[in-house]
């Protein structure tokens, strides 16, 4: 009998937009999650991806641009968090 299926790095980094997002069913996100805490490669990897994002959204609120823009921006960062 074989263990539980594991993700590869490369099935990893296809899927962290996703999981950055939330955007992943709950099995797929415990697959990424058990992955990131084994793997210092992929996890420097979403950490790399959340600081960015984190850091659209903090230049967001300083840049003079229409709100309806900014709401359709912040949006979309958001994924389907909303």
């Amino acid at each position: 009998m074989s263990g539980p299926v594991r993700y590869t790095c490369e099935k990893i980094f296809r899927l962290l937009d996703r999981y950055v997002d939330r955007d992943l069913s709950g099995a797929e996100h415990d697959k990424v999650l058990q992955h990131l805490d084994a793997c210092a490669r992929c996890a420097s990897e979403f950490e790399f991806e959340v600081s960015l994002v984190e850091d659209v959204r903090s230049k967001l609120s300083r840049i003079d641009a229409p709100a309806e823009l900014l709401v359709r921006i912040d949006t979309l960062l958001r994924g389907s968090n909303q």
